[in-house]
């Protein structure tokens, strides 16, 4: 799991220098996270729904990012309907903000009561028991927070995220994540050969697909049928013998019953890496046109363009 999305929510690259206000937000997380973990969830995703409303109305950067995306990806819908999705996307966005305390600080056993799973979640569950290597991908869709942590529950397995700028605040991340198994691996030449060997060892590795890698970890691939840059990490890694990907999401359900599970088989042996990154991007957008409203559209996953124009504008 990554922190780039995160950071708009989440106090942002925290400076080293530990006086004033990055102690200050780090502190008023620790606040958030504890009163999110205690609060009813009915609660906080009724003001997800007020909050995120009110973002689309004053056309926050938020907001402006969600309908440029969505105006490219649905083509087809008319302005109307498109500000109605986006006003959705927003509040369940929002919603997984809200509902970090409960993923970071809850005990796994109940955090687990929480979830609707499918039959599929426990072939993924023999499969990561089978020694041979299982590639789990977390697309931004639901709330892909918790589906990350809970399905690598009981599970050696480690996830690729990119370190905050704040050791105080990376050490939180990683304790609230290393549950369960669970082990993160930071982003660059030392976590992928952490990934690596954990796949090697017969373990669970998972990545976000959609996350926009670094330079030079990347190619464009269709997403939506737009050329999106794509990571190879996962695609080459799934070439290995043995290895089987599964991709997946944490859907959230209606009047706060919790979070049903989908997941589903991948395969992306493909002769040539461009194809392989196109079923892997088609997986993605497959899941997403389940439920678009949950899927997390202020993301800026078109910021890189083959001709390098702007996108989304000056500053993307």
């Amino acid at each position: 799991m990554t922190r780039s999305d995160n950071e708009k929510f989440q106090g942002g690259n925290f400076s080293e220098n530990t006086k004033g206000i990055p102690v200050i937000k780090l502190l008023f997380f620790r606040l958030f996270l504890a009163i999110g973990a205690r609060l009813p969830l009915s609660l906080l995703q009724a003001v997800a729904r007020c909050l995120g409303g009110l973002l689309l109305r004053i056309r926050c950067r938020a907001a402006e990012t969600t309908l440029r995306n969505l105006r490219t990806c649905f083509p087809e819908r008319d302005e109307d309907a498109v500000r109605k999705l986006a006003r959705a996307s927003l509040q369940h966005s929002l919603c997984a903000l809200f509902e970090m305390g409960r993923a970071w600080r809850w005990p796994l056993p109940k955090l687990q009561k929480l979830l609707r799973e499918s039959a599929e979640v426990a072939e993924f569950r023999r499969a990561a028991q089978s020694g041979s290597g299982v590639i789990l991908l977390a697309p931004h869709l639901g709330n892909w927070e918790i589906f990350g942590i809970s399905m690598c529950y009981g599970l050696p397995s480690s996830f690729l995220y990119a370190p905050p700028g704040s050791a105080a605040f990376d050490a939180l991340l990683r304790a609230s994540r290393e549950r369960g198994g669970l082990r993160m691996a930071a982003a660059g030449k030392a976590g992928v050969a952490q990934l690596t060997r954990a796949l090697g060892r017969g373990e669970v590795i998972g990545i976000l697909p959609d996350q926009v890698p670094a330079d030079g970890s990347g190619e464009f691939a269709p997403f939506f049928g737009e050329p999106a840059y794509t990571m190879t990490l996962a695609a080459r890694l799934a070439q290995r013998p043995g290895v089987r990907v599964f991709c997946g999401y944490a859907e959230r359900l209606p009047r706060a019953e919790g979070f049903r599970i989908h997941m589903g088989e991948l395969d992306l042996r493909r002769e040539r890496l461009s194809d392989s990154l196109a079923a892997m991007n088609r997986a993605v957008e497959d899941l997403a046109r389940q439920h678009p409203e949950q899927y997390q559209w202020e993301y800026k996953r078109f910021r890189r363009r083959p001709d390098g124009a702007e996108f989304y504008g000056a500053g993307s």
